[in-house]
Order: C-alpha cells, then sequence, then structure tokens
C-alpha cells in the first residue's frame, strides 16, 4: 500500500527534475535549449503520467483519512451519547423508586392516622436466613417501646407478630408461618377459629363449628379475643372448605389479603386494647397510578 511519506518523496523528486530542466534552459546557449527541449517534451510527458497517478492517490487517501477522523469524532459522539442515556436511565430508575416509596410511605401514614390505637411505623431490614421459620426483620425494637405478641399489619391487613424484640430491631413471624396462630373469625357468619399458616406458604382457619355456613369467598378478619390484635384487621378471604368425616369442627384454607413476599414498610400496633371502635374499611386505598418507564403517568 502507497504511504503518504513514498508519495511525497516521489513528488520532490520529480519536481527537482523539472528544476533542473528549467535552469538548464536558461542557463544552456540558444543552440542546446532546442536539444534539450527535444529531449524534455517526451520526459515531461513520461513524467506527468506517474505525477497524476500520485495525485490520485493521495487525493484518496486525504479521502480515507478524512473519513477515518469523521468516524473517530462520530464514535466519540456516539459513546458519550450512550453514556449520557445510561445516567438519564439510571436517574429515572432512581425517580421511579422514590415515587413508589413514596406512595407506600403515604399509605402507611393514612392508615397510621385511620386507626385508633397506638402504633410504630418501621421498615424491613431482613428476612430470616435460615430458611425455617417465615419471618421479616424490622428496624425498631424496645427503645421504640415494642415487644413481644405485638401485631404487625400494612396497609392490606394483618401479617404476622413480634416473636423477639431486641434493642434496635425486631423479629416478625408471619401469618403464613406453621409456627403462628391468632385467633380469627369469619366476618360474614360470625364464626371464630384459630388461624395458622400451611407448609405451602398460605394460611388456613381451623375450629369451626361443624353446623357453620361459611363458604368459599367468606372474608375472615382478626377477632380479637387473644393476642396483639384488635378486633377487625383484614386477614384474607376464604378459598377451600375442608369438611373431613369423624371431625367435630370445619376447617378452610385462606387467601391472605397481604402480599408477604413485598413487604417493606409495616405498622406494629403497641396497644391494641386502647382507642374506639375500628372505623369503617379503613384498608381501603386507591391503587397508586402506573408509571410509564418514561416516567410520565398514563
Amino acid at each position: 500500500m502507497i504511504s503518504l511519506q513514498s508519495i511525497a518523496g516521489g513528488k520532490r523528486a520529480v519536481l527537482l527534475l523539472l528544476l533542473f530542466l528549467v535552469v538548464a534552459l536558461l542557463l544552456l546557449p540558444e543552440s542546446r535549449q532546442e536539444s534539450l527541449m527535444v529531449i524534455g517534451r517526451p520526459m515531461a510527458t513520461v513524467i506527468a503520467v506517474p505525477l497524476r497517478g500520485m495525485e490520485a492517490a493521495n487525493q484518496t487517501i486525504d479521502s480515507l483519512v478524512n473519513r477515518y477522523l469523521a468516524l473517530q469524532h462520530m464514535r466519540e459522539d456516539n459513546l458519550a451519547l450512550r453514556q449520557h442515556i445510561a445516567r438519564l436511565q439510571q436517574e429515572n430508575a432512581r425517580l421511579r423508586e422514590t415515587a413508589q416509596a413514596t406512595t407506600r410511605l403515604r399509605d402507611l401514614l393514612e392508615l397510621q392516622e385511620r386507626l385508633p390505637y397506638p402504633t410504630v411505623a418501621a421498615q424491613v431490614i431482613g428476612l430470616d436466613s435460615t430458611n425455617w421459620y417465615r419471618s421479616i426483620v424490622i428496624n425498631k425494637g424496645r427503645k421504640n417501646g415494642l415487644a413481644a405478641d405485638m401485631g404487625v399489619v400494612t396497609t392490606a391487613g394483618a401479617v404476622g407478630r413480634i416473636v423477639k424484640a431486641y434493642d434496635r430491631f425486631a423479629i416478625v413471624l408471619l401469618l403464613n408461618d406453621l409456627n403462628n396462630a391468632i385467633t380469627g373469625l369469619v366476618q360474614r357468619t360470625r364464626d371464630e377459629g384459630i388461624v395458622e399458616g400451611t407448609e405451602k406458604g398460605l394460611a388456613r382457619i381451623k375450629y369451626l363449628p361443624l353446623l357453620s355456613t361459611v363458604k368459599v369467598g367468606d372474608q375472615v378478619v382478626t377477632s380479637g379475643l387473644a393476642g396483639g390484635f384488635p378486633r377487625g384487621l383484614p386477614i384474607g378471604n376464604i378459598t377451600k372448605i375442608e369438611r373431613r368425616e369423624a371431625e367435630l369442627f370445619l376447617s378452610a384454607e385462606i387467601a391472605l389479603d397481604a402480599d408477604f413476599a413485598k413487604i417493606e414498610e409495616v405498622l406494629v400496633i403497641t396497644a391494641p386494647r386502647e382507642g374506639a371502635q375500628l372505623p369503617a374499611n379503613p384498608f381501603t386505598f386507591q391503587p397508586a397510578v402506573p408509571v410509564t418507564p418514561a416516567g410520565e403517568t398514563r
């Protein structure tokens, strides 16, 4: 491949030769000049061919160099644009997360204001690492007035109770754990039973009267007779009724209202017996407005 240095060197040699011919024409006598011009004409014709070739090659190389430099600038601009887009995407994700957290905290604050008994707001900071229990860790403890057996709720309803309180954090055993049990009430029939977790991560209510008219779809709430929950907090809806021969009671599966895989903030009920009667539908909230990837509401 012809390089810029070789082309430049060829040009210098041809120019020197032409300069020599011009000087010779000026210095030699007229009798000698005619013979030199006879030699110079065909030589000039011969020299013109590689000169034109070298000029064309030079123009081609200049064009390639300019295109290469333009491509380099485009590549740098493209890289800068990609970095800018990545920063915007990160900022968009951060703003979306902030908006969702703000919506959750607003709903939790509204619930705290609606409930007629004292509560403490807490954030989930961990899960049970042993997989032996279905439990969560919250960032409030004894220094915040929390103690064992206090009920824990979210904007969807009851989710569990504190089983161990430390100075700055506490462990909450969830309602879908096999080791948890609270008193429940079928809201329509007023039948009471014990709500406990199942191996499938669901819940069921046991010891319902054999002649109960309970049916699929009935709402189950806390009865308030025992444990750290007041009466009337939503637990879930009955999805299946179990009638077994030779048993004196009924049992029923419950689809829990709360999504236990997505609990991030909770309220701990510190004094369930204090306060007035639970107002109607305190856990009813308007769904948050969905946000598009661009950050605009639909």
